[in-house]
């Protein structure tokens, strides 16, 4: 009899670019120059991404379009938080505030940008490079999906 045996791989194809941000401007001010400049209509979802991790949950901030002329799914999602920690975990010497990444190997970039349901016309670079023109961007760069151990995150 044979087994059949399923993985997360055969649920989940890496289908999409993330291209990391580093700014220090607030999510809505980003999502607003990103649309002016690339001409979408990001727009903040209702619900935040929830990630738990050592007995704490943070919460990102998520903006969402669907582009129905291209066929695309546009996120724009931060990579920080700042949780809180209860008082009763709290010692003498232990800060009050944690930081928590959505994709800890991308710890220094402040903005995570998915863009799904990609095909071989389209151009990231181009889309990178509009990014960098706008004057409150430090830098952005596309990340290496197939490095990034904590892919699950990007599930949303």
């Amino acid at each position: 009899m044979a087994h059949l045996k399923l993985t997360i791989d055969d649920f989940y194809s890496n289908d999409f670019e993330l291209i990391a941000i580093h700014t220090t401007i607030e999510d809505y001010k980003l999502a607003y120059l990103i649309n002016r400049s690339l001409e979408l209509s990001l727009s903040k979802n209702q619900k935040d991404i929830c990630i738990q991790s050592n007995n704490e949950t943070g919460f990102f901030p998520w903006f969402y379009f669907d582009d129905d002329k291209h066929d695309l799914i546009w996120n724009l999602v931060a990579n920080k938080t700042v949780v809180t920690k209860s008082n009763a975990s709290i010692g003498l010497f232990d800060e009050d505030q944690v930081t928590f990444h959505l994709i800890p190997e991308l710890k220094k970039a402040d903005y995570l940008l998915k863009i799904e349901n990609l095909d071989d016309h389209f151009n990231t670079q181009l889309v990178v490079n509009k990014i960098i023109e706008i004057n409150q961007v430090s830098t952005c760069y596309i990340a290496d999906v197939d490095a990034i151990k904590s892919i699950n995150n990007l599930i949303f």
